[in-house]
């Protein structure tokens, strides 16, 4: 395009981009600079010193566990139950969960609003070409060189406008950007904890179920059986009703029990579908015992002050709180004096053809400085809106951290408390278990009726059920404190390196 003054214009630009540098480098950002709360100062999660190691045992999940101060936590920490169906699934359920896709999305549109309002640190640049065709009235003197009152005007002009950032409002809405895109990678990191816990819990519940309708069904099995025999004594004279009547009830009772088992069962077949993005109809080859899960004997234990950092909860509500801190300096900087400056440079001609001749370039360089006076208050109460805000995210955090604490303190109680019970229950299945090997005994040389055998074996089989129980008890408080502790999501390899290259942004 052809100018007609091109020093003058060079000049101009020049003067505008020195005037725009020299603003933004002597700009400050008001408000406050954020500064992360205190780490807790506890070094426990208990009053009195907890045990090292659990208690033990010889049967399946019974043994010791052995607390390691600050051990890393694998990223794929459910391999250490080394389960391979288990494995298989989760790696497919990350694949294809739902929850995780939305996550993933949430974070690259967070991502994608910083970048869009880092745009406003640069100038905004547009072009445009208007062509008219124009009637002036003859009592007016005309526009144009020609002095026609009915003629053609095309004009094409480049315009730039900016707003040097003298206060650090741009700044601080970028800085609050980023720190809810880091929250939402949070977000993203505890739907992967959320997700692979829930997956894991299901699939020890699903082994429990399926060992306790085992059981339930041996005990029907020997129950008909007492039953048949009852039955065949009762038409030789050797019964009587009444030890019929009693067995028949106990046989209903026992079968009574297997429904609700059995409607776990499938219930937790489902969850384990739809957490892995599949529908109930779909079919899964994994089935789950648990003989096939291993229970890791090393567990780690972090010191309160490194829980904030692994917990994606407290991760989350400090980036909430870095976001409300900035927003106070957005606040505070809307309500101070701006300044914008724009230009524009171009051609105008009475047609398309001679945008470029000599005699038709124009340009104009301005500035406007605009200070609020008065508002009704709106600016003043928002920037108290804000400050408010940044007071309760703090609050919000203190809470986070207390709940983080007190949710591993809680796990470190069930650990060892379920350890000590799983040795009762297992003590408790073989004494009911030695007094059913006396009591069929005593059957064989006449000296108990079949009742007395049956009350034994119910005790025994109920025995074995609270085993059962005791047993999926200590997996799931595994699992517990894998999630209380983090999950190990710094050490996960599956995250994209932009994401972890953005995240250190937020600590301004």
């Amino acid at each position: 395009m052809h100018i007609i003054n091109r020093a003058t214009t060079r000049r101009g630009k020049r003067s505008l981009l020195a005037l725009a540098i020299a603003l933004t480098l002597s700009a400050c950002a008001v408000g406050p600079d954020y500064k992360r709360p205190n780490a807790p100062a506890a070094h426990d999660y208990a009053p009195t010193a907890m045990p090292q190691t659990t208690a033990s045992t010889s049967g399946t999940g019974g043994g010791a566990q052995q607390w390691v101060q600050d051990m890393d936590i694998p990223g794929q920490w459910w391999t250490l139950f080394h389960s391979t169906p288990l494995n298989a699934l989760i790696d497919d359920a990350l694949k294809h969960n739902a929850d995780v896709e939305a996550a993933h999305a949430a974070l690259q549109a967070a991502w994608e609003n910083v970048r869009a309002q880092r745009g406003a640190f640069f100038p905004s640049v547009s072009a445009s070409v208007d062509p008219t065709r124009q009637k002036t009235g003859s009592v007016l003197s005309s526009n144009v060189a020609s002095n026609s009152t009915l003629y053609n005007l095309t004009t094409a002009q480049v315009s730039v406008s900016y707003s040097p950032d003298l206060w650090g409002g741009n700044r601080r809405q970028v800085e609050s950007l980023v720190a809810e895109a880091n929250a939402q990678r949070f977000q993203l990191e505890a739907t992967y904890l959320t997700l692979t816990s829930n997956l894991v819990n299901a699939a020890i519940q699903e082994a429990s179920l399926r060992a306790q309708i085992d059981a339930i069904q041996h005990i029907i099995d020997d129950q008909q059986r007492i039953m048949t025999t009852l039955q065949r004594q009762l038409a030789l004279g050797d019964a009587s009703e009444a030890a019929l009547a009693a067995q028949q009830a106990a046989l209903e009772q026992s079968r009574a029990s297997l429904p609700p088992l059995e409607k776990q069962l499938a219930q937790q077949r489902d969850l384990l579908a739809a957490l892995s993005g599949r529908m109930p109809s779909d079919s899964m080859d994994a089935r789950f015992t648990l003989d096939g899960l291993q229970l890791p004997n090393q567990l780690p234990l972090s010191l309160p002050a490194r829980l904030v950092e692994q917990r994606p909860d407290v991760r989350i509500a400090d980036e909430q709180l870095h976001a409300a801190s900035a927003q106070v300096g957005v606040a505070i900087a809307n309500r101070l004096p701006n300044v914008q400056i724009t230009a524009n440079i171009g051609s105008a001609a009475d047609s398309a053809s001679n945008l470029l001749g000599t005699g038709t370039g124009f340009w104009n360089l301005g500035a406007n400085i605009a200070a609020p006076i008065f508002d009704g208050g709106t600016l003043k109460h928002k920037q108290r809106a804000a400050e408010a805000t940044y007071r309760q995210s703090a609050a919000q955090y203190r809470s986070t951290v207390i709940s983080a604490v007190q949710d591993v303190a809680d796990v470190l109680h069930a650990v060892n408390a379920d350890a000590e019970a799983l040795v009762a229950a297992e003590r408790a299945e073989r004494a009911a278990a030695r007094s059913l090997e006396i009591a069929q005994h005593q059957l064989g040389l006449g000296d108990i009726s079949e009742a007395t055998l049956l009350n034994a074996e119910l005790t025994w089989r109920q025995a074995e059920i609270a085993l059962i129980q005791a047993q999926a008890n200590r997996y799931a408080d595994t699992v517990a404190l894998f999630q209380a502790l983090g999950g190990g999501w710094w050490n996960r390899q599956d995250v994209s390196d932009a994401t972890a290259a953005a995240a250190p942004e937020s600590r301004h």
